[in-house]
């Protein structure tokens, strides 16, 4: 009697069948994207040809997050998971005392105490939140471009670590994004998420527990990252001498910590180790056909009690918003397209997003002439670079001005000689009100941040600005949509498809997450959960994000711009939410929704060169050949504050620089510093000396242009001065 154990993970299935004498048979390892029913059915037909697997036979147990609705369907023995990686561990490992086992979207340790004849577990675990987990980890590295093979080599030893959220995976996401445009190497990013993911597991889930030897370190994440091995190493040697545990004799720290090449299938090992104490009769599979029913018609009719409605009732609404908004979109001559334009003078303007990096040639009349983007390299001069070269590529070698905004905005402004270093909400509301003079509310959705501008005569009245939390911005989507391998540009597509969808939850875009997983635990399929976060977007970016309750009190005219309103999906999304609030409301989409935020900063440069100033655009050669070098250790941390932000110097070697060999890390002279991971303003001085040299400035500055009206002010209420003069004795 063969004994089939099958896990059915958040993010993978993995199934291994042994002979019923422990013998493995068959074994197979897969990622379900969402459809957990369908790879089960997949691997069952695999395991029934290839292996003689029978109905009526054989024996199957299952365990995993969305074992629950399957095993009814097959005949299945349920096991806990926890129970089931215990059991493993306890036949394979009797000597561990500490496991920690990292899934796609939970965390889980064991500690295994002596009691009596055997031993007593006390279980942690954490799967309400994505920070910690295999998930976790890929997300963070697809953002910083690293392939999955890149990533597995990646290490951890020897390289600098900066401070990186360990609780919560959005908090780390926007450490990694600060890190990003500080210009810190993205091994060393890579290093600190490791580093991250074990403080995780050692400080949260042991409860101050320590574990003590043998450890054994069992999941994906575990076996698949060299660097998170030997982050483990790391801290687990450290504790040991730290908390004078006693070691076997003879034994090193490292020795002592166990990945086995099984890694992955410890829980359906140990199904399989529950299934030999069952009686015979428990959990006798008995076949595919009721789980063929559930694919084909049960998981739909629950859908259709429990979802609401797709994006669209009907293809007729679908035609209709797609007449409406599906051409909103003015195509943007690229930069190699516009080689006939290119004998004028222009106006450049570059927006240095998170997620890209976008440029925008303008005409002296502020037509967009071209524009180009390079997806964000995790540095932003190397995007500066990037973008150049396709300027120039193009042939418009007159630049009148140059005008910057977005992140990357004021570590680039003198290295490349930027003329306007543009705050992103200005750039944005000019970009918006040049082609939309009467809007009332600007809604801005990018890659990590949210802005949301309300109007009044054409001036920024008041604004609403998330950049903390990736819940309701263009990333997260991103993020979902790489996970299930569909193309960014297919989103709408396919969101477009579901006649139904599951109710998400609004706000925080970790429990966001925790609720998706609980979807696809009920088979809802992606284009279902695409969907569905398509229709959350809006209620996360006015109520969660903006905190505005009452739309119709903004205004009526409401202008969407930002790449993620390139995504037709959430634009219906977005329509549908504001004329459900406001039903007279004019909702427009900016005409260049992804290039907003440069236009607006070459709009910016366009006034400041029609004031007949001269640029101080560094040129195309001199950037391209622009050297620099990152430093971040103990001398770059900033003392102004108890909070000690570790800062990243960044020295760009430059023609005329005046260096700085009077610093804690000197640079001789021709080299110019710029400071990021700064919190506030003082952390871009690096010690009291520059303090007091700012300080001086500010007073000169005081002195030559005084403040009139604090002047008047001391006038009105200081006293006369015979008033003060004590009255004569006479």
């Amino acid at each position: 009697m063969k004994r089939l154990g099958l896990d059915v993970g958040s993010t993978t299935v993995k199934a291994l069948l042994d002979d019923g004498s422990g013998a493995v048979l068959w074994q197979d390892y897969q990622r379900h994207d969402t459809k957990q029913a369908e790879k089960v059915l997949e691997f069952l037909q695999r395991v029934e040809a290839e292996c003689g697997f029978a109905p009526g036979v054989d024996r199957i147990l299952i365990t995993g997050s969305g074992a629950g609705l399957i095993a009814p369907l097959l005949g299945a023995k349920f096991v806990q998971e926890v129970v089931a990686v215990s059991a493993a561990v306890e036949k394979l490992h009797p000597e561990v005392n500490f496991v920690s086992e990292i899934g796609g979207e939970d965390m889980k340790t064991l500690f295994f105490s002596p009691s009596g004849d055997g031993k007593s577990k006390q279980v942690f675990m954490q799967s309400a939140c994505s920070g910690g987990t295999g998930t976790f980890i890929e997300k963070t590295a697809r953002k910083l471009k690293v392939a999955p093979d890149e990533l597995a080599q990646m290490g951890y030893t020897g390289l600098d670590l900066h401070k990186i959220s360990s609780k919560c995976g959005i908090f780390a996401e926007t450490d990694a994004n600060t890190l990003v445009k500080s210009g810190v190497p993205v091994p060393e990013i890579i290093a600190s998420l490791f580093e991250a993911v074990v403080y995780q597991n050692l400080a949260t889930l042991t409860k101050g527990n320590v574990p003590t030897p043998h450890v054994l370190l069992l999941g994906g994440p575990n076996l698949f990252f060299k660097g998170l091995q030997e982050a483990w190493r790391h801290h687990l040697a450290k504790l040991w001498n730290e908390r004078r545990v006693a070691l076997p004799e003879g034994s090193s720290p490292e020795s002592l910590i166990l990945v086995p090449s099984e890694a992955l299938y410890y829980a359906c090992i140990g199904c399989i180790e529950i299934g030999r104490t069952e009686p015979a009769t428990v959990g006798i599979y008995s076949g595919t056909e009721r789980l063929r029913w559930w694919i084909s018609e049960g998981q739909h009719e629950q859908k259709a009690r429990e979802g609401a409605k797709g994006l669209t009732a009907s293809a007729a609404e679908l035609e209709r918003f797609m007449q409406n908004y599906g051409q909103t979109q003015r195509g943007v001559p690229s930069a190699a397209a516009a080689a006939s334009l290119t004998e004028q003078t222009v106006i450049l303007g570059c927006d240095f997003g998170s997620t890209t990096a976008k440029a925008v040639v303008l005409s002296q009349s502020g037509e967009v002439l071209a524009s180009c983007y390079v997806p964000s390299n995790g540095n932003p001069i190397e995007d500066a670079k990037g973008l150049m070269r396709q300027v120039r590529a193009a042939g418009f070698e007159r630049i009148g001005a140059l005008g910057l905004t977005g992140y990357g905005k004021d570590l680039l402004k003198d290295i490349v000689g930027s003329d306007m270093a543009v705050v992103e909400t200005v750039a944005h509301a000019t970009a918006a009100l040049h082609y939309i003079p009467d809007a009332d509310v600007i809604c801005d959705v990018g890659g990590t941040d949210v802005k949301i501008m309300l109007l009044r005569q054409g001036t920024v009245a008041d604004f609403r600005l998330n950049s903390q939390c990736s819940s309701g911005n263009g990333a997260f989507l991103q993020g979902v949509a790489e996970r299930y391998r569909i193309p960014l540009e297919d989103y709408a597509q396919n969101a477009f498809q579901a006649r139904s969808i599951p109710a998400l939850a609004m706000g925080c875009g970790v429990f966001l997450q925790s609720d998706i997983v609980n979807q696809q635990r009920k088979g809802w399929a992606r284009e279902e959960i695409m969907a569905a976060l398509a229709a959350v977007l809006p209620l996360n970016v006015w109520v969660y994000a903006g905190q505005i309750q009452n739309l119709a009190a903004v205004g009526r005219k409401f202008v969407l711009q930002g790449g993620t309103h390139r995504n037709l999906a959430v634009v219906k999304a977005q329509v549908d939410f504001i004329h459900a609030k406001v039903p007279t409301a004019d909702v427009v989409v900016h005409p260049y929704s992804g290039e907003a935020g440069a236009i607006g900063a070459a709009l910016c440069a366009l006034d400041w060169f029609k004031g007949g100033q001269q640029t101080r655009f560094r040129g195309y050669d001199l950037i391209e050949s622009l050297e620099y070098k990152a430093t971040t250790n103990e001398d770059t941390v900033c003392h102004w504050c108890p909070v000690n932000c570790r800062r990243t110097f960044i020295d760009v070697q430059i023609p005329g620089a005046a260096g700085r060999p009077w610093s804690k890390v000197p640079v001789e002279a021709g080299w110019e510093r710029v400071i990021s991971g700064n919190t506030c303003p003082k952390g871009l001085l690096e010690d009291v000396k520059e303090m007091k040299v700012v300080k001086d400035q500010l007073e000169e500055a005081r002195r030559a242009y005084p403040n009139i009206a604090e002047l008047v002010r001391e006038g009105a209420f200081k006293r006369a001065k015979e008033e003060l003069v004590p009255a004569s004795a006479d």
